[in-house]
């Protein structure tokens, strides 16, 4: 599945949500949903926490 079928996926369930639920609902499942992608991107070696955990710690 190409990245823009996923992307109007996801559109398409958060429009559903916002009309169906309300605006508040409408965040909720985006902040999720941008929670799931990171963590997802973590287990896939996409994206390296000990790098931004090194930052962190640098400016301190």
């Amino acid at each position: 599945m190409s990245r823009t079928t996923i992307g109007l996926i996801v559109g398409l369930v958060l429009g559903v949500v916002a009309v169906t639920h309300g605006f508040l609902a409408f965040l909720s499942v985006a902040f999720i949903g941008a929670v799931g992608l990171v963590a997802g991107m973590v287990l896939e070696g996409k994206l390296d926490v000990s790098t931004v955990l090194a930052r962190e710690r640098s400016r301190r």
